[in-house]
């Protein structure tokens, strides 16, 4: 009983060992794991708890300010106390000072602080497209690399069908060495570029998995599933790309704080009030005695250089920003319009090769292989035959590739969701 108990479990293990190394991710499962697993990204989040936290006490007052000690007593202490001729002298005091803020500068306080966290979330948005496309750029180079080993596989069937053919006819002296040995080298070619396509693989699965925050090693396969979209009627005008891109979002959003710093700075040159009440204990048979003050902050022409100083700092900062929103916008049209002119030009050449090329090699491939083994025609010009086709097909997976990656670039340009 516990032996197959103990048969079970392997079994067990064994099976989920198995699903684990066969496992399949889509280009929305990888996203979506950057999305919630990226150490980079979590980082945003903190940092924006971090803001809104400090934002909860904006509107938070001064502390009171507490002072105590003698006030208005004679340094000599037989004066203190009452006799028949003198009352007594001095005071011990308790005071407290109160600072009353200004509403309006509470409110541009409140207002600035809550707004802060609104420039990392952009942030955050940003970093987010950027390591969208950083993932679909490595799953599009793998998917290709699967593609060229599947024909390099296939390419190997054939070459070592082609040899092992040479080698019976070579004994009936129905072939010549010197294609055997090209073949045999094409065969060693397609076996060193196999490898160096499976290192490759394993480069962007490990690239993949750094990005997911997992461990390097982990094993997962791609679904090969892709799209070649029309990027034609893709609006590229400044106005679309401003409320698309999380950059220029970014950039607006600290305008906007510059904004808000210049409301509080204003506030800075409004008066504020105070109040402030002192309890005098007195010595001997004098009355306990108090005083109730009010105060008032002026500001005054040398006290508000700085924040006048500070308000136009701001302004010329925006007038900055602002042109670097112009810039940004400026080369993102210009490289959407660049990338969408270079796609349909590698769309139509694809195109070509698939309808055209390929077919055409491929029938000179095929007539040239049957003449060779009705003993019509000679395997050389078939080797040939067999390298245009497969020059084409790698040729044909490379444009494919370049789709791919020009896709990417306007989708990252256009910061599509």
């Amino acid at each position: 009983m516990l032996k197959n108990k103990f048969y079970i479990a392997i079994s067990c293990l064994i099976l989920s060992a198995t699903n684990l190394a066969a496992q399949t991710l889509s280009l929305d499962n990888i996203l979506s794991t950057i999305k919630t697993n990226n150490p980079q990204l979590k980082m945003y989040d903190a940092d924006i708890q971090s803001m809104d936290a400090a934002a909860k006490g904006a509107k938070s007052w001064m502390p009171p300010q507490v002072e105590t000690g003698f006030f208005m007593t004679p340094y000599n202490t037989k004066m203190w106390k009452a006799d028949e001729m003198n009352p007594g002298m001095g005071n011990y005091m308790l005071g407290v000072t109160q600072m009353i803020p200004n509403a309006s500068k509470l409110k541009a306080d409140s207002n600035l602080m809550n707004a802060m966290s609104s420039v990392e979330k952009e942030n955050k948005n940003y970093t987010i497209n950027q390591l969208k496309a950083l993932a679909k750029t490595n799953y599009y180079q793998w998917l290709v690399l699967n593609k060229k080993i599947k024909i390099a596989n296939d390419n190997l069937s054939l070459l070592e069908y082609m040899i092992k053919s040479m080698e019976i006819r070579y004994q009936y002296n129905m072939d010549k060495l010197p294609t055997y040995y090209k073949a045999k080298s094409q065969y060693s070619a397609l076996e060193s570029m196999i490898l160096m396509l499976q290192n490759n693989i394993s480069q962007k699965r490990i690239m993949l998995n750094t990005l997911m925050a997992r461990d390097k090693n982990t094993a997962f396969e791609i679904d090969e599933i892709y799209e070649i979209k029309d990027f034609n009627s893709a609006v590229s005008d400044t106005t679309s790309l401003s409320k698309n891109r999380s950059d220029v979002k970014a950039i607006e959003k600290t305008m906007e704080i510059n904004q808000l710093k210049i409301a509080a700075e204003k506030t800075k040159l409004l008066p504020e009030f105070g109040i402030k009440y002192d309890h005098m204990f007195a010595f001997g048979t004098q009355p306990q005695q108090f005083s109730l003050m009010g105060m008032i902050t002026i500001p005054m022409p040398w006290s508000s250089k700085m924040n006048k100083a500070n308000i136009n700092s701001f302004q010329i900062k925006n007038e900055s920003l602002n042109y670097q929103k112009q810039m940004i916008l400026n080369e993102a049209t210009g490289m959407i319009s660049g990338m969408t002119t270079e796609l349909n030009a590698l769309k139509k050449q694809y195109e070509v090769a698939q309808k055209s090329i390929i077919p055409a090699l491929k029938k000179n491939y095929e007539t040239a292989i049957l003449a060779w083994q009705n003993n019509t025609g000679d395997l050389f010009p078939t080797l040939d035959a067999w390298e245009a086709l497969n020059m084409a097909q790698i040729d044909a997976l490379d444009k494919l590739q370049n789709i791919l990656a020009a896709q990417v670039e306007i989708e990252k340009q256009l910061e599509t969701k």
